[in-house]
């Protein structure tokens, strides 16, 4: 150990003339401690809510949408699924329709305008986990034999649209598709008469308030598509490789094909999520900047005590950059205390929260029963890094003052 290093360590556990200095350090290392560990709880958190929206959106959808620009319709749906099922990481491929249009609850004279969603039931779950959100009913889409004997197609309503139509399993509802309605008015748009057969709900409420669920033929007819589709849904093995399989995709395909990732349909969501992670840690670095500032202020404090004994120092020939080390390494010390217990508190209560659940979630308003946390490495290191060089800045004021101290003015010092 150097004796720089030595007299640090010494100055920081020794006591001193005035009780206020150690006071203030305690209170220094406890602001990064408190610092440090609000950072890493309030980014887990984040990491956690974060994770937990991305794999709803991802099980409610896939991992990328293959479509025709301007959104004309997809015709060929076997060619193309030819044309990339063998592409490297590609698991799952389904056909889908996806069209506005206004549903009516003819029960209780309800409506609203709707997404509905035509899905292909043979591969729908190949590439999405919409059937495992099924709160109430079943994820029924074929023929529904009412009571009277006739049978209509099934419609699986997101839980919060149902909300809204007031409408019960069993009950009719009934899709005016805008098939028909443009300049020539000699067409009436397409009128289709369903069953709820099921809610769905995935956590997400602009999805739970607006999607609906028929078969693929059913929207096909509805909206007059004949055999044509919006488009195709693709499920990778790894979704991390989304941008780099839509490359592939977009240049297998070439016009008038085009690709979407699962990042660009909710592009606008996930840079939001990460501008309050940003803004979290910028708020809450604040703390441990107070903390510098008294790390500064116990500095020039013991400067202020320890100048007699500065002098001598340097009359027994120590450099100014030693002198300067030592206060330095001082702060520092400090420092890695307090960074290093707020990680160990941060990661104790992070873990305790995974392990025993203690925050519970209202689950009728969160879905999940429990806080989320997601503790990541990247986010301690950086963190810790963060702390630290606050803590170093802090000290490069009070050490230079103390290296440019006259050793004989010092050691006169009273």
């Amino acid at each position: 150990m150097s004796y720089e290093l030595f007299l640090a360590s010494r100055y920081l556990k020794s006591k001193r003339k005035t009780g206020f200095i150690s006071l203030i350090t305690y209170i220094s290392i406890l602001g990064v401690l408190i610092g440090v560990a609000a950072l890493i709880i309030v980014l887990s958190i984040m990491n956690g809510f974060e994770s937990e929206v991305k794999n709803r959106i991802i099980g409610f959808g896939s991992h990328i949408r293959v479509r025709t620009f301007h959104n004309q319709g997809l015709q060929n749906v076997d060619e193309v699924m030819n044309k990339i099922k063998d592409i490297e990481h590609i698991i799952g491929m389904s056909p889908y329709v996806d069209e506005k249009a206004l549903i009516i609850a003819t029960k209780k004279n309800q409506r609203s305008g709707v997404i509905v969603k035509g899905v292909d039931v043979t591969t729908l779950h190949k590439v999405s986990d919409i059937q495992d959100d099924v709160v109430l009913g079943t994820f029924n889409v074929g023929e529904v034999q009412t009571e009277n004997g006739k049978t209509y197609p099934g419609i699986v309503l997101g839980r919060y649209l149902a909300d809204k139509l007031r409408a019960n399993l069993g009950d009719p509802v009934e899709i005016l598709s805008p098939t028909g309605i443009g300049p020539v008015m000699t067409r009436m748009p397409y009128l289709r008469r369903f069953i709820v057969t099921g809610y769905f709900e995935t956590g997400i409420f602009e999805f739970d308030d607006i999607y609906a669920y028929i078969s693929l033929k059913e929207a096909q007819r509805l909206f007059g598509l004949k055999q044509a589709v919006t488009g195709i849904e693709v499920k990778l093995d790894d979704l991390n490789k989304a941008e780099e399989v839509k490359e592939v995709i977009i240049n297998q395909l070439g016009y008038p094909y085009t690709a979407v990732t699962w990042f660009d349909m909710n592009k606008t969501l996930f840079s939001w999520m990460q501008f309050e992670k940003w803004a979290a840690f910028i708020i809450l670095s604040l703390i441990i900047m107070v903390a510098t500032f008294n790390i500064v202020s116990t500095l020039i404090m013991v400067v202020l005590e320890k100048t007699k004994e500065i002098g001598i120092l340097k009359s027994m020939g120590a450099t100014s950059k030693s002198i300067m080390k030592i206060f330095m390494y001082q702060g520092l010390v400090a420092g890695v205390i307090g960074t290093f217990l707020g990680c160990v508190i941060g990661f104790a209560l992070c873990w305790s929260q995974l392990k025993y659940k203690f925050f519970s979630l209202p689950p009728d308003v969160y879905i999940i029963s429990s806080l989320p946390i997601l503790m990541k490495s990247t986010d301690f290191i950086s963190i810790a890094l963060a702390a630290l060089l606050l803590c170093f800045i802090a000290t490069v004021y009070p050490a230079r003052k103390a290296a440019q101290l006259d050793p004989v003015e010092a050691i006169r010092y009273e």
